[in-house]
């Protein structure tokens, strides 16, 4: 069961991949079930049940960003669970540039995925180094 299990979660993976870069919100929400739970850790305020807004949310990024496109940069299934990386790219409609990375664990069940906790955040290409970014987490001053 774990070699055909893990084949289904990939078969799942890149067919959400490929409902988003088709901009198929039909075939996109197909992937989540009707009770799907999303945790957002980092931010937990954000978390969310129900594929509905997964819906709502889908359909608001693909207004606001009409060219995205997603890679999933690596992938990993352990159990029901499959471990993705992804990348989001695109340009706003007012002109700016999109960039989300981050990593998404997804738990299947019933061939579509039932929760996931959610790692993808903007890209900051204008943060500082290493030492600064600590300072600033711990609210160190130079």
């Amino acid at each position: 069961m774990g070699e055909r299990h893990g084949e289904s979660a990939r078969v799942l993976v890149d067919r959400l991949a490929a409902a988003v870069n088709a901009h198929d919100l039909d075939a996109l929400v197909a992937c989540f079930s009707p009770d799907y739970r999303n945790e957002t850790p980092a931010h937990p305020r954000r978390g969310f049940r129900g594929a509905a807004q997964v819906r709502r949310n889908w359909e608001q990024i693909f207004a606001a960003v009409p060219d995205l496109t997603a890679r999933v940069l690596r992938s990993a299934v352990a159990g029901e669970e499959v471990w993705t990386e992804w990348e989001h790219v695109g340009t706003r409609r007012d002109g700016v540039t999109h960039r989300m990375r981050g990593v998404v664990i997804l738990g299947l069940a019933g061939g579509r995925f039932s929760w996931a906790r959610f790692y993808l955040e903007p890209v900051d290409d204008a943060a500082g180094d290493a030492d600064a970014a600590v300072a600033s987490i711990l609210g160190v001053t130079s």
